[in-house]
């Protein structure tokens, strides 16, 4: 502090260390120096055991993990179906292949899927495992999504009430549910179906469904095989001959009712074309019991007098619509009918018939089969 006029005037100080070099003076301020830690010998020796020790456990424990994934659950060789509810979380997914015995070791699973990124991919369903599967295989399964196919085949002039109870055998739908969408109306629009009922239009084939389908979809899919089996062209020949596609379908459905012998088909397309022509009723046996539910047996001659809009003895014409689901040598078949004048056929109640063109012909031909299956009776009695 120093006086200036009556002033004080006061200064302030760092503390500093002059270096004076010639005639000039530096000013440097001290500054404290790094301390160097250095590792001690056992200190050393400690960390590389450490390590070494970790290694070991690490390639010990990954060897057990190799060895655990490729390891059969066990050597009984049976066959576990299990369902992955959906939204399940991978926790449940253990607890579930646990309590089926699928889990030997629950810790090193879960770690084995961790390891395989699978804890967040595993896709619900219905899914057959054998206990002679390694746990690496049942997680690539289950990544997959390689859920239980049903393989089913829907034979060829099943009518809806057939296909319910098939699909329903393999419990792949619920059968009242299918029942009342083959008459939705909304439901049939949706898949191009200009009909009262889906009936004619679940193409017949071999599926392979499974369980997370639902009714609805397994229903569509069997239609869109339709769609793609039943081309524009075949549509525009029915079209030539006067047929809608409805009526080519319903056509092809009593073809395929009256015989599954493909090489008649085409004639008795011509039989029904010729009464058509002639405006004679068909008077196909088939269609006088399609609407009796689940009607099994033989064909008597009170089902022909039976009043349905079915029945071709009464009505004229093709009935409404298809009674059964034909195939492809049915439809075929309406399109190319032989040239012949046929206008009756019987059956040899072995698959095929006989067939005549006038009235007289046929009841003889109907008195040779009787006559036959008398004579093969009576032999059969002899032996």
């Amino acid at each position: 502090m120093k006086e200036t006029g009556g002033k004080t005037i006061f200064k302030k100080f760092r503390k500093k260390t002059d270096v004076k070099s010639g005639s000039k003076t530096r000013k440097r301020t001290l500054r404290s120096k790094p301390v160097k830690h250095v590792l001690s010998p056992a200190m050393i020796i400690a960390i590389r055991y450490f390590l070494v020790i970790c290694f070991a456990v690490i390639v010990l424990f990954g060897g057990l993990l190799i060895h655990y994934s490729m390891s059969p659950v066990d050597d009984k060789n049976a066959t576990v179906i299990l369902d992955i509810p959906t939204g399940s979380s991978f926790l449940k997914v253990t607890n579930i292949l646990d309590e089926a015995g699928l889990v030997k070791n629950k810790f090193l699973f879960n770690l084995l899927a961790v390891v395989k990124k699978a804890t967040r991919v595993i896709r619900a369903g219905e899914y057959e495992f054998n206990t002679s599967m390694t746990p690496s295989a049942i997680l690539r399964k289950l990544v997959r999504g390689d859920i239980k196919k049903y393989r089913v085949t829907i034979p060829e002039d099943f009518n809806v009430r057939d296909i319910a109870r098939r699909l329903d055998d393999y419990r792949l739908i619920d059968k009242k549910t299918f029942l009342e969408l083959a008459r939705d109306k909304k439901f049939l629009a949706s898949m191009g179906i200009e009909a009262d009922s889906i009936e004619g239009y679940l193409f017949p084939d071999t599926y392979n469904f499974h369980r997370s389908m639902s009714t609805r979809q397994i229903m569509s899919f069997m239609v869109s095989q339709f769609w793609k089996k039943v081309t524009p062209e075949m549509a525009e020949e029915a079209a030539k001959r006067g047929l809608t596609l409805h009526q080519l379908i319903t056509f092809a459905s009593l073809i395929g009712k009256e015989s599954g012998y493909y090489d008649e088909k085409n004639l008795i397309s011509a039989v029904f074309h010729n009464r058509l022509k002639k405006k004679r009723r068909l008077q196909s046996d088939p269609t006088t019991v399609y609407d009796l539910d689940d009607f099994q047996g033989k064909i008597l001659k009170s089902h022909l007098k039976r009043k349905s809009p079915y029945n071709t003895y009464l009505i004229d014409g093709l009935p409404p619509g298809p009674i059964a689901n034909p195939g492809l040598s049915s439809i075929r078949a309406v399109l190319n009918p032989a040239p012949v004048n046929y206008l009756y056929f019987v059956s040899k109640n072995d698959g095929t018939h006989a067939f005549s063109e006038t009235l007289e012909q046929h009841y003889e031909a109907i008195k040779e089969l009787r006559r036959f299956q008398q004579e093969a009776k009576a032999n059969n009695l002899e032996k």
